[in-house]
């Protein structure tokens, strides 16, 4: 059956190892070339979902943020990961020295963190991955406001909302909604 092209899928991750799951396969369908741009704030999952990329390509490296590098690269069996971390970025004329340039359109997959004020540059050949905690108050019996999640050590769920820009993000985005929906059966 031929996927119908969807620009835009959304998931809901209730743990860090639901985020990484669905990295994983994401990464499992990922071809040279694709380019993500993930957009979170401190603590959304942003590297936990790439960690996921990374597994689903068959990389066994340890992933961590580049925040202080930039730019860390892993190799999988069949393609490399590049990994960006733009958080220190603020100036579009900066991302020439971070090598960013050189990857895009190169052969292998690139992720890149704190991107998303550079999207122009970047350009349409990508998706873009929003990661939002959901805080969301507890109310007790009588309708007072419990402690948080984060108060009680507890993760809260995460919204994974892809955006594709082109047609190539359009098919990954089919094949992972499908994907994601036989995983979860």
């Amino acid at each position: 059956m031929a996927h119908v092209p969807t620009d835009e899928v959304r998931f809901i991750s209730h743990s860090r190892e639901e985020t990484i799951a669905v990295g994983k396969q994401l990464g499992e369908l990922v071809k040279p070339n694709d380019v993500f741009v993930l957009t979170g704030d401190l603590g959304a999952g942003k590297t936990q979902l790439t960690k996921g990329i990374a597994e689903g390509m068959g990389i066994t490296a340890d992933v961590t943020s580049p925040t202080f590098t930039i730019e860390m690269v892993y190799t999988g069996p069949n393609l490399s990961l590049y990994h960006f971390d733009l958080y220190r970025i603020d100036d579009a004329d900066q991302l020439e020295d971070t090598g960013i340039f050189d990857v895009l359109g190169a052969g292998d997959v690139c992720v890149i963190e704190w991107g998303e004020q550079f999207s122009e540059e970047l350009g349409e050949e990508r998706i873009d991955v929003f990661l939002v905690r959901l805080e969301s108050d507890q109310h007790d019996s009588d309708g007072q406001t419990s402690a948080s999640q984060d108060e009680l050590g507890v993760e809260p769920a995460r919204e994974i909302r892809l955006v594709a820009h082109d047609a190539r993000g359009e098919e990954l985005l089919s094949a992972l909604s499908e994907k994601l929906k036989k995983f979860s059966k």
